[in-house]
């Protein structure tokens, strides 16, 4: 397999694995390879130094490769959190007794999200309540 760094037409930067560069540059002519933050299918592949493995440079962490994992991780994490507020109630600091009406048939299934303290979530916990954090991401507090 080979790693392209590839760019969209957004200026957004990403990895993409193939087999050969002949099966990228099949893909990316077929419309296949679009990018994962806009969808744009307008794709290049970015300038790459080359990889040559040494004893030293297999210890080393590639800091470009980290920060485009990361931002692509923080960017499905973001889609994730997203889906779930379009798609459930926002029950604000009720999360605990909402979640436990829920558990036990008190009130209609649905999906919430809302604030717990952390001897709140314990407890939730304890009793079987199925929950899961949302994520907090970098952007949350700015």
């Amino acid at each position: 397999m080979i790693s392209f760094s590839l760019c969209c037409e957004a200026g957004h930067d990403f990895e993409g694995w193939f087999s050969s560069s002949d099966d990228y540059d099949s893909q990316n002519s077929s419309g296949l390879v679009s990018c994962p933050y806009c969808g744009s299918s307008k794709i290049e592949k970015s300038l790459m130094a080359p990889s040559v493995s040494t004893s030293k440079s297999k210890d080393k962490v590639n800091v470009a490769t980290v920060n485009r994992v990361q931002r692509q991780m923080l960017s499905e994490l973001k889609q994730v959190r997203d889906k779930i507020t379009a798609n459930a109630e926002n029950v604000g600091e009720r999360f605990p007794e909402e979640a436990r009406k829920i558990h036990y048939g008190e009130a209609e299934t649905r999906g919430i999200y809302g604030e717990a303290s952390r001897e709140e979530v314990e407890d939730l916990v304890e009793e079987g309540v199925q929950i899961a954090p949302m994520p907090v991401l970098p952007d949350d507090a700015n």
